[in-house]
């Protein structure tokens, strides 16, 4: 399994929270995020960009 740091954690916590209220926005298009999955991967990318200990991520299956 993945380790991932506290402030990784918090920042997952945070999108799910702001996707539950339907503030959690995503990218460019600027729509709704309604998806768990893509509040995680949005609070993970967060984390990432503030230098948090996160996983690489894994190769996505469309470019294989």
């Amino acid at each position: 399994m993945a380790k991932y740091s506290k402030k990784s954690q918090e920042k997952v916590e945070e999108a799910m929270h702001e996707m539950h209220e339907g503030k959690l926005r995503s990218g460019r298009s600027n729509k709704k995020v309604t998806d768990p999955k893509q509040a995680i991967a949005i609070g993970l990318s967060e984390a990432r960009k503030e230098g948090a200990k996160v996983p690489k991520k894994k190769d996505s299956k469309k470019d294989k």
